[in-house]
Order: structure tokens, then sequence, then C-alpha cells
């Protein structure tokens, strides 16, 4: 099949398939007649790239299972090199969780205080809003 057959097919576009081959993740083969030809099993390497780049992986994390895929292996994540990027992939995001954590404790913390500062101070604000004409009429 032609580029853009397989960019069709895969939900991406051709350019895309073309920074994949300049990045040696796609194979770059070309017809007699100079066109780029891909099969099934190149169609099979960008579902693989593009379901782990849907999930947060960047297009360098994804070389590992395309690499398996083409050793003829069943699944992309079956070697050794790609459980190994799951691995870190999980070390990275349980970090960036316990920072979210961290930030919605002291986002929550800042909360907490600008509510009892307010509930201090709303009366005051209150009296400031009323017009002074009310004010010399209340005393």
């Amino acid at each position: 099949m032609r580029i853009g057959e397989l960019a069709r097919r895969a939900g991406t576009t051709t350019r895309a398939l073309r920074y994949y081959e300049s990045r040696g993740l796609l194979p770059a083969r070309r017809a007699v007649n100079g066109y780029r030809a891909y099969d099934e099993s190149d169609l099979r390497l960008l579902r693989q790239i593009r379901t782990l780049q849907d999930s947060g992986f960047d297009l360098e994390e994804t070389r590992p299972f395309v690499e398996c895929l083409r050793a003829g292996h069943p699944a992309g994540d079956s070697c050794p090199a790609s459980l190994d990027v799951y691995r870190r992939k999980l070390t990275e995001l349980d970090g960036l969780i316990d920072q979210l954590v961290s930030v919605r404790a002291q986002v929550g913390e800042q909360l907490a205080r600008a509510e009892a500062f307010r509930a201090e101070t709303e009366p005051l604000c209150a009296m400031a809003a009323v017009p002074v004409d009310e004010k010399r009429g209340q005393g």
C-alpha cells in the first residue's frame, strides 16, 4: 500500500509517517516506481506507536515495542526492553502523581487560609460597602 492509504488506515497523517521513517521507526521501502511501499506489518507498527503515544509515551519510548514487533514477536510488549520502558514510565507517573498530590495539598491550605481570612474580614468589608449617606442616617 502507498503512504496515503497507510496514513488513512492508521488514523494519522503522511507527514507523521515520514517523520517516523526519518526516526527509524518505520521502514523506508520503495517500490520500483519510487513510491514508498508499506504492508500490514507496517500498519501494525503504526498502531503500536499510536497506542503508546495516546497513553503518554514519547516517540523514543516506543522504539523497543516497535523493535520487538519487527523481531517477529506476537506483541510489542513481549520483550524485556519493552517491559523496562513500562517500568520506567510507571516510575515517572508515580513521581508526577506525588507532585500533584503535594501541589493539591498546598492549594487546599491556601484556600483554607483565604476562606478563614475572608470569614474574619467579611463583616468589615460589608460595612465598607454601605454608602456614606446611609451610615450618617444610622446614627
